[in-house]
């Protein structure tokens, strides 16, 4: 199994509490990031969420909720891809700095075969995610900056 490690840091326009509570709230992922086509609960802990970038294909994942209070929210990840996702929130003046750290092994059988020969290509395909994600959460945060 090929292992894939992803770090990345921004810096958003919202207190580290208001960022926390939007990346807490996975059901609410789909309203603000394109690349999450779908999430449904599976339990207090556990979701199941279809995402999809820039290649056709979609991945199947079950989140599992390891922490979800700032400082650090943390899942495992299995399905398609296994290991574990956190974000780490910090103050950084008025806003937050939202440090990203992903790893996992590619399990699903398509794209596990692929992660052999494709691996620069499946970089990018995340990069294309993570870059929605980010501007989709950054005007989540905005809008609500407005609204309140």
């Amino acid at each position: 199994m090929r292992v894939f490690v992803f770090r990345d840091s921004w810096v958003l326009p919202a207190a580290p509490d208001v960022v926390g509570t939007v990346l807490a709230d996975l059901a609410g992922y789909p309203t603000w990031w394109p690349q999450v086509l779908a999430v449904a609960a599976l339990g207090p802990d556990d979701a199941r969420v279809l995402c999809r970038s820039r290649l056709p294909y979609t991945l199947d994942l079950v989140l599992h909720a390891v922490s979800r209070h700032p400082p650090l929210l943390e899942s495992t990840l299995t399905g398609d891809l296994e290991g574990r996702v956190r974000w780490r929130l910090s103050a950084r003046g008025e806003g937050t700095l939202l440090d990203f750290h992903q790893e996992v092994v590619v399990t699903g059988r398509l794209l596990g075969l692929a992660s052999w020969t494709a691996a620069p290509l499946l970089r990018w395909n995340h990069r294309q995610m993570m870059a929605g994600g980010i501007a989709g959460l950054r005007s989540r945060l905005e809008g609500s900056r407005r609204e309140g």
